[in-house]
């Protein structure tokens, strides 16, 4: 796969910074959420950026490519769709799993609404190569694939972070997107050492770097995207850039958006963060360079070379990586080559076992319905923190929805955000944000609430207005009818 050439320092994208981002001095590029943009109606902003020749990469968040359904047909052609609009050299997303259940566990389908990890096992992997690999061959430029901020972890992982995302690269030769700041989150919530992954990393499959700050309570970091990056987070992109110079760095801010100045500053301590360190982005000519150490316990490269050997001019060896424990015979398939229900093997792709899928369907499906449903905790995870991400996720969605539908803060007022969680407790989210704003509008309706008599015919009125098929017709006549129809209701 072809390797994207240098990116620069680029910021993220955001409608709420968007003026701020383009007269922004020494922008190289932006990064903007797939699932924000409507191809055929990009924001003008986006459209006089690029014809600046500042290049805009898509980062998708909802393909689930860790997930152990394939990933959908759909959310891909639309990925695809917004990488040629942007005429993007690469496209983006993440190592995460966003929603469970469904045919594979026979259960209902659950939306998490957000990010969360996928364990670090053989079935893990096994399925995360095969969904990259269905994702690269309906992609028209390269993919990149993120590291997570995790809050707990899960039980009898196999692998840490940087064997997983090694074995990753190596089976797939897929582009890795390295967060700084998640490295610190899981340092801080599970106790893992950046220096360690960085060390295990295959470092020239790097495709560019995101930095981002957070915040700490009760001993638990919090990957906010809406503070400033904290000293041990450029400390951990200092580290990175003294073992490659990473082809682009990116800051994102997604909430809390202070004056354009302070974002400035932000840049330019990233800026001097790679400075210091050797790194400023681009490429990096070194005499120690030489290629990664292939794991042992990688035994199939894949349709395409991994990136171990590919090794980019200039880029210094990482530390050789420990194998990975020696493979369980209990977790042996007893018909290991049987490929899922849409698998081709025809395609040279390696299918996963369906039996693989299965478990780690259920799994998924078990920690997710804990979160999001209110049911038992899984037996190993810790209840703590599992609570810790329930709290998180619910607060994500009432932060999603608010944005979305910003006519329900504005008409509850303050008692929005507790009216959203009261609602959101045991009522998991299934069609996204949009079906999730119309859920809890009619659940205040039917619980007769908000008691307001006005706030409540008018919060009626909204939603009468985007429940149905069409928008209600706003014609005389139309209304005349509604009106007469509410009268004789009342008779």
């Amino acid at each position: 796969m072809t390797q994207p050439g240098r990116l620069g320092t680029g910021i993220g994208w955001r409608p709420e910074i968007a003026e701020a981002v383009e007269h922004m001095p020494g922008v190289d590029w932006v990064e903007a959420v797939s699932e924000n943009l409507c191809p055929g109606h990009l924001p003008e902003s986006l459209r006089r950026l690029r014809e600046r020749g500042v290049t805009v990469v898509p980062h998708g968040v909802s393909l689930g490519l860790g997930g152990a359904d394939r990933p959908d047909e759909s959310r891909l052609a639309a990925l695809a769709e917004r990488a040629e609009a942007l005429g993007a050299p690469l496209v983006s997303e993440h190592i995460a799993f966003v929603r469970a259940g469904g045919d594979l566990t026979a259960s209902p389908s659950l939306e998490a609404g957000h990010l969360l990890p996928v364990p670090r096992t053989r079935d893990a992997l096994d399925v995360l190569c095969e969904n990259v690999r269905i994702a690269q061959a309906a992609l028209p430029v390269p993919l990149a694939v993120e590291n997570i901020a995790a809050l707990l972890r899960w039980p009898g992982e196999e692998m840490t972070e940087g064997q997983f995302l090694y074995d990753l690269a190596d089976r797939t030769g897929v582009r890795l997107l390295i967060d700084v700041a998640n490295l610190h989150t899981n340092h801080v919530n599970r106790g893992e050492d950046p220096s360690r992954a960085l060390d295990e990393l295959p470092v020239e499959a790097i495709a560019y770097v995101h930095v981002a700050g957070g915040f700490e309570r009760d001993g638990v970091w919090h990957d906010s995207h809406a503070h400033p990056v904290p000293r041990p987070v450029l400390g951990i992109l200092a580290d990175l850039a003294s073992r490659v110079t990473p082809p682009g760095v990116l800051l994102e801010r997604d909430d809390n958006f202070p004056e354009p100045g302070e974002l400035e500053k932000e840049l330019a301590a990233i800026r001097a963060t790679l400075a210091e360190a050797g790194g400023a982005t681009g490429p990096k000519t070194r005499g120690d360079s030489g290629p990664a150490t292939r794991p042992e316990a990688v035994t199939d490269a894949g349709p395409e070379a991994g990136p171990a050997a590919r090794p980019a001019a200039g880029v210094k060896a990482p530390a050789v990586r420990p194998s990975a424990p020696p493979a369980d015979p209990d977790r042996a398939d007893p018909d290991p080559d049987a490929p899922g229900p849409s698998s081709d093997p025809a395609s040279g792709l390696d299918p996963a076992p369906a039996r693989a899928r299965q478990r780690l369907a259920l799994a998924q499906a078990a920690l997710l319905s804990a979160l999001v449903a209110g049911t038992p905790v899984p037996e190993g995870f810790d209840r703590v923190r599992t609570r810790v991400q329930a709290r998180a996720l619910a607060a994500k969605r009432a932060d999603v929805v608010a944005k979305v539908a910003a006519e329900l803060p504005e008409l509850l007022g303050d008692g929005y955000r507790a009216a959203f969680l009261g609602y959101a407790q045991g009522r998991p989210m299934t069609g996204g944000y949009r079906r999730d704003a119309l859920d809890f509008a009619e659940h205040l309706l039917l619980t007769g609430d908000p008691r307001d008599a006005r706030t409540r015919h008018l919060l009626r009125e909204w939603w009468l207005e985007r429940s149905g098929p069409a928008p209600r017709s706003r014609r005389p006549a139309a209304r005349l009818a509604r009106a007469t129809r509410r009268v004789l209701l009342r008779h």
